[in-house]
């Protein structure tokens, strides 16, 4: 059934005269913020998705797809909205590859991409209150969800042998619901959590909350934080005070400016994020050292960023049409099986195998399989910092 729906919409699509049009996509992530760090890399990836598109001249009635690029701010859901709001009032977008961070993303289904039909994939928000969501079918995610990476540290954990932590996390609904599955992991498995609180980002000074961490005591401090704002303030303080000197990092912690901000006291801390050992991975890799604008695909979330534009692109090719509401139902068709597995550089041999009908499981760079509402079933690289980087211990 799906070859025979894919071969109808494609035969449908190539038969039209329409004129080449231009597909404007929009990419929603945190230019600013607390993972701005992060952000070029993950941009850089979906554009070259676009572009290894557009260059292979296999778009269905010339579309040409066009990036568009706006500041989520990550932790600001007004001003996320706004831009959002601006990518489809002003720009016209078809599609969004976004939100980033999970509150922001949020507001934005809510408020702009239910109201106008617009489709959403996500590469890096990962609340569970996403799961359950209302979305009209609109929204996907490339990462896996918070209530996986809970379990997947817990685990961690306890085979170092931790039987206490400390935990803070970011007073918003990422860091809330990444707390609440780590804590309820850790608990469940025999752990005690010690002390459980949030933290504000952008403070100049986190030594209160540093204090109560101390005084809760545990044998590490998790930091369910980010990499840029107030979860390095919280290890900055913790190490200068003597509080904790090893901290359980997860996936917003994680990125290259946290170890050259801290320096060698971060030697020792470990942790996971989502992050796949796919084939894929490999090949994304390479053509991010060799990509116009570079970029590292190990870097968290960009391989999740590559997919999302591919998906969104595969989609439009499946359904014969830029319309949100019309390719929607095609996105998890094109993401998973049965169909010819699609790499990263493949995505014009992936768009010339639904013009002509053919079934597409598109695997990507961080093993795409899409479950549930929509959202990655997700591997996660587990690390541990070592000489200033983040050196992989193996996947989960």
């Amino acid at each position: 059934m799906k070859k025979l729906l894919l071969a109808s919409a494609a035969t449908a699509l190539l038969a039209g005269a329409a004129s080449a049009e231009d597909v404007k996509l929009g990419i929603l992530i945190g230019f600013t913020g607390p993972i701005e760090s992060l952000t070029g890399h993950m941009a850089n990836a979906a554009e070259l998705a676009m572009s290894e598109a557009n260059a292979s001249g296999k778009v269905a009635n010339g579309m040409v797809f066009v990036p568009v690029r706006a500041d989520s701010t990550c932790g600001d859901a007004a001003a996320g909205t706004a831009a959002a709001e601006r990518l489809v009032t002003a720009e016209g977008i078809k599609g969004m590859v976004g939100g980033d961070c999970s509150g922001v993303t949020g507001a934005v289904l809510q408020n702009v991409a239910r109201p106008n039909g617009i489709v959403m994939i996500s590469p890096s928000a990962t609340s569970p209150a996403l799961t359950a969501a209302e979305d009209d079918g609109l929204f996907f995610r490339t990462a896996p969800s918070d209530a996986r990476e809970g379990e997947v540290m817990a685990d961690i954990l306890m085979e170092k042998g931790v039987k206490s932590i400390a935990l803070t996390y970011t007073n918003n609904d990422y860091g809330k619901g990444l707390a609440e599955a780590i804590a309820g992991a850790f608990t469940a498995k025999g752990g005690v959590v010690t002390i459980n609180v949030p933290h504000e980002d952008g403070k100049a000074d986190y030594s209160a909350e540093v204090a109560a961490l101390a005084a809760a005591g545990g044998d590490l401090l998790v930091v369910a934080g980010y990499l840029d704002q107030g979860g390095k303030g919280i290890i900055q303080n913790s190490l200068d005070t003597g509080a904790f000197t090893t901290f359980g990092l997860p996936g917003g912690m994680v990125g290259d400016n946290l170890p050259l901000a801290i320096g060698p006291a971060l030697d020792g801390s470990y942790g996971q994020v989502a992050q796949s050992d796919s084939p894929g991975a490999a090949v994304l890799t390479e053509m991010g050292k060799t990509a116009a604008a570079t970029f590292d695909a190990t870097s968290p979330y960009s391989m999740e960023s590559y997919d999302a534009a591919a998906l969104l692109m595969l989609a439009i090719q499946a359904a014969g049409s830029s319309d949100p509401k019309v390719y929607k139902d095609k996105v998890l068709d094109v993401a998973n099986a049965p169909g010819e597995k699609i790499l990263p550089g493949e995505i014009g041999k992936a768009l010339e195998l639904i013009a002509q009908g053919v079934d597409i499981d598109y695997d990507g760079a961080s093993g795409v399989e899409l479950i549930g509402p929509g959202e990655a079933a997700g591997r996660y690289k587990q690390f541990e910092v070592k000489g200033g980087k983040f050196e992989t211990v193996t996947f989960r």
